[in-house]
């Protein structure tokens, strides 16, 4: 745990905010308080943006070897220190620590995938229609980048986008959820060790009370060139608007939605697992988690019964302790929100397999793994994103009808399905409206892929060579009079 810090990080130093207020951590499992951070205001991120655009005119100049040797130093000591990471990224977001390990793993990637890539971002020379000119096409890195990362994978969200910018060339002001900013913390500790220079990477922390006035002043401020969030899609369509005043570049990775189909021709048993796996990882609590399971009739029986044993079978309890492999919800507003989804699906004639109520032995924000049937269009499960471990079965006649529930949203992030029918598997693939799909997989990510979704699910893309783009742009130089 000594990677445990209290405080925040702008231009290479540990700061309180000016107000000396602070803002206690807890641990979702216990509710036990694990630690306090600076509860920063909009004139504390003032001084973060600041020291990211002095630190920017030198950091743009950088080769990208040495962009390079940076992130692989930084991702070698991730790597070191992965186990103190593992341990507060459980306590302050109450996963088990076999996700916390898979997360960890799974954040540093993304340094050393863009380690990597830094050194692979070129541009091009374009054949010119006349003999005296030349036409060359770089690219170069948009500036100060603001990024603000959601509480549900408090390390891998901030690598895909750090590790990205850094890589391009851009500085950094992050804002971490307020449930999970130690993680971020910890992050920094290490990026100062690998001899990051200062002001390359900043962290600025607050209450959910300050968040507000702190996203408007990145979408805002004219030091800031671009924006790039993950969260719910609420938040992501006001920061847009924000940022539309400045023409402000941004990413925006949101909410989803995501369909599970399992077609008559499906390995079961694959299925199943793979359900396991897209629905209770984080205790449902992923953008990409299934939503809404679609099973045809002749399998339905048979999926349903085997996916219910598999249920009893998972170990709730605090994430630190062996074994557990599902946790709490991150806060009393998620719990709230997935009790009311169950409570109003039942109310509406569902059936209630297993679950359905909070696992209070556990711990005050614990729900029991849950299994709906017989769900309806007049159900708020049927359309909202649930973010919790409450799977809603629907059932279906033929491949048509299935596309049509699935793409019955307007949200299009992930999206999964099972079949064993090879013309079915390249039919539904092209046909379902989502940014990325798992044909027979439950678990699709992986920093090599692009990471993104289509309608209201978001802009952009994070992950794969694609995750630069997002912080660079082109520029045109024309050669003339050779």
């Amino acid at each position: 745990m000594h990677l445990l810090n209290e405080k925040a990080f702008v231009n290479g130093e540990w700061i309180s905010a000016k107000s000396n207020k602070v803002l206690n951590v807890n641990n979702p499992a216990t509710g036990e308080v694990i630690g306090t951070v600076p509860d920063m205001n909009a004139e504390d991120t003032q001084k973060a943006i600041e020291a990211a655009s002095e630190a920017f005119q030198t950091w743009q100049d950088t080769t990208a070897k040495q962009r390079t040797q940076y992130l692989r130093k930084w991702y070698d000591l991730l790597v070191l220190n992965q186990e103190s990471l593992v341990k507060i990224l459980t306590i302050e977001s109450g996963k088990p620590l076999i996700e916390a390990r898979g997360e960890v793993v799974y954040g540093n990637s993304f340094i050393e995938f863009f380690s990597e890539e830094a050194r692979r971002i070129r541009g091009e020379i374009i054949a010119s229609p006349f003999a005296n000119k030349k036409i060359l096409v770089e690219k170069q890195p948009i500036g100060v980048a603001g990024l603000i990362t959601p509480w549900n994978f408090p390390h891998a969200m901030i690598t895909r986008k750090a590790g990205a910018a850094l890589a391009a060339g851009c500085t950094c002001v992050i804002k971490p959820a307020e449930d999970t900013p130690l993680t971020a913390l910890a992050l920094m500790q290490l990026a100062a060790e690998a001899g990051i220079p200062k002001g390359v990477l900043n962290v600025v922390t607050s209450d959910r009370r300050h968040a507000p006035e702190i996203g408007n002043l990145l979408c805002e401020s004219p030091l800031v060139a671009g924006i790039s969030f993950t969260g719910s899609t609420q938040i992501g369509k006001l920061l847009y608007r924000q940022c539309s005043s400045g023409v402000k570049r941004i990413s925006l990775e949101l909410g989803g939605n995501a369909p599970f189909i399992v077609y008559k021709s499906a390995n079961i048993d694959h299925a199943v697992n793979g359900a396991m796996v897209s629905k209770f990882r984080n205790c449902g609590q992923t953008c990409v988690s299934a939503n809404r399971f679609l099973i045809q009739n002749e399998v339905y029986d048979l999926f349903v019964n085997k996916l219910v044993m598999e249920i009893k079978n998972l170990k709730m309890g605090n994430g630190i302790d062996s074994g557990v492999n599902i946790g709490p919800l991150i806060n009393k507003a998620q719990l709230d929100k997935v009790s009311s989804l169950v409570d109003d699906a039942v109310s509406k004639g569902a059936k209630l397999l297993i679950g359905g109520k909070q696992a209070s032995q556990y711990g005050e924000l614990f729900y029991e793994p849950t299994v709906l049937t017989d769900v309806s269009e007049n159900m708020r499960v049927y359309t909202e994103e649930i973010f919790g471990p409450v799977v809603n079965i629907i059932r279906f006649e033929n491949e048509e009808e299935s596309l049509k529930i699935a793409n019955n949203t307007e949200r299009g992030l992930a999206g999964y399905f099972y079949s064993q029918d090879v013309a079915q598997i390249f039919r539904v693939s092209r046909k379902l409206e989502v940014g990325m799909c798992g044909v027979n997989e439950g678990l699709i990510s992986t920093a090599e892929a692009p990471f993104g979704g289509v309608k209201e699910s978001g802009l952009g893309r994070e992950g794969s060579h694609h995750g630069v783009d997002d912080f660079t742009h082109m520029k045109y130089i024309c050669l003339g009079n050779l």
